[in-house]
């Protein structure tokens, strides 16, 4: 049951930062098409906002790890 429980934990995890990478993504072609002279700015913002949701799926597959060797 463990193993399924850290299945969907990863899985989970994996989707929503994938949501979420596309929608920062978005949001910055977004602005830099509105703005083109705020490219860099939007840019530097852009990769903080991924690597913040980068770490979701990290915590997902800690947890993930967690639940598998819990007893």
């Amino acid at each position: 049951m463990a193993q399924i429980g850290a299945g969907i934990a990863a899985g989970g995890a994996a989707i929503g930062a994938g949501i979420g990478n596309g929608h920062v993504i978005a949001a910055m072609l977004e602005g830099t098409a509105r703005q083109p002279e705020l490219e860099g700015k939007l840019r530097g913002t852009m990769f903080l906002g991924i690597g913040l949701v980068e770490a979701l799926p990290i915590l997902g597959i800690v947890i993930a790890f967690l639940l598998i060797n819990a007893k």
